[in-house]
């Protein structure tokens, strides 16, 4: 197969796959969209192509062949909504021989201490507040990832297997189940990726164990009461460049553009049809001497109509730095999840660790 074709090969894919999921929801399993790790998220999460640590069991699991020691591992936590949510992530990548890596990732998404009213009222129709109690909306992703150097010189393919855990107090719950790919290609100081997530789809299967309290208010309320259910999460394929230029100085410029492609109908993005759906998006890194970083992004380029009927194209930029302490980095972002305007911006610190089993750090 030529260089050529291993490049189409996932756009050709998704073309082929998509028809099956025109029925399926497009929102599904977002919380794995909000994006980890604050060298990504401060270059609007452009990051396929680049990406080259522990992180890319989240962005690309191909660039896992490029992380450093013998273990490297990295956590984040973020809060985000004025602090309504919460956000974790953790992983840790090792070598397993010189041509191949494996990866475990960790992500906790979760509103907690969300009030339970559904007690609330006595038979006699009086208000008990004793009875108020408190659960968690959590949605949790494992990611099991795999990379390997390819026999053709500067490809690497990686996989993930995902299993996703959403939970809603003890009134519902899904386990799912899905895989994602990517590939990294560097041509000279070209990089090329693509990662492909939930490239069979990722299926959700829903069950419900409602009281019979809150069974009485959905009908009171003329609300439909939930049943068992099985929701699909669509493929998605993400393409990205990106290039590395060393300047004089100890400076570099990092910059990379990336398209988030949909199949499952029209999406508020810059470019958008009843079928396929891109988002763009872009971020650079100015690096002096591979010790600090300053990072900044363009994405999620909407368009918002007024009460006049006038439309406006709207931009979210994010910020970072990062700073490197022999074998110790630290990230901060300046980003948010994604809203426009009325979301407030978030901070965000994340901390990787390369680990030598044998050897100092230079």
């Amino acid at each position: 197969m030529s260089m050529k074709n291993i490049l189409l090969f996932p756009v050709g894919f998704f073309f082929l796959t998509a028809p099956g999921y025109s029925q399926a929801p497009k929102y599904s399993n977002e919380f794995l969209a909000i994006g980890v790790g604050g060298r990504a998220l401060g270059m609007s999460n452009a990051s396929v192509a680049s990406t080259g640590d522990v992180s890319s069991g989240y962005w690309n699991p191909a660039g896992l062949l490029s992380v450093k020691g013998d273990l490297q591992i990295t956590a984040m936590h973020s809060n985000y909504m004025n602090g309504l949510s919460s956000f974790d992530y953790a992983a840790g990548a090792s070598h397993m021989d010189s041509t191949g890596v494996l990866a475990f990732s960790f992500v906790r998404f979760a509103v907690d201490n969300i009030p339970d009213t559904s007690e609330l009222l006595e038979p006699d129709g009086s208000f008990n507040y004793d009875r108020i109690k408190s659960f968690s909306a959590a949605d949790y992703a494992f990611l099991f990832s795999y990379a390997k150097h390819a026999k053709i010189p500067g490809l690497n393919y990686g996989v993930n297997a995902k299993v996703i855990r959403r939970k809603v107090g003890d009134f519902a719950g899904a386990w799912g189940f899905g895989l994602d790919a990517g590939i990294q290609y560097q041509w000279k100081k070209w990089r090329f990726g693509a990662m492909g997530r939930d490239v069979t789809g990722t299926f959700n299967a829903w069950s419900f164990n409602l009281p019979e309290s809150m069974k009485n208010t959905f009908a009171q309320t003329n609300n439909e009461i939930p049943e068992n259910s099985l929701e699909i999460t669509t493929p998605k394929l993400i393409l990205g460049v990106a290039s590395k230029y060393i300047l004089k100085n100890h400076f570099s410029v990092y910059p990379e553009i990336n398209l988030d492609m949909t199949f499952d109908g029209k999406r508020n993005v810059l470019i958008k049809s009843n079928v396929l759906s891109v988002d763009p998006h872009a971020g650079i890194e100015l690096g002096y001497d591979e010790l600090i970083f300053v990072r900044a992004g363009l994405g999620n380029i909407q368009q918002s109509a007024g009460f006049d009927g006038n439309k406006t194209t709207l931009v979210q930029p994010a910020f970072g730095v990062g700073l490197r302490l022999k074998n110790l980095m630290v990230d901060y972002a300046l980003s948010n999840m994604g809203g426009q305007g009325g979301l407030p911006y978030s901070h965000i610190f994340s901390l990787k660790l390369d680990i030598y089993k044998n050897k100092k750090v230079k």
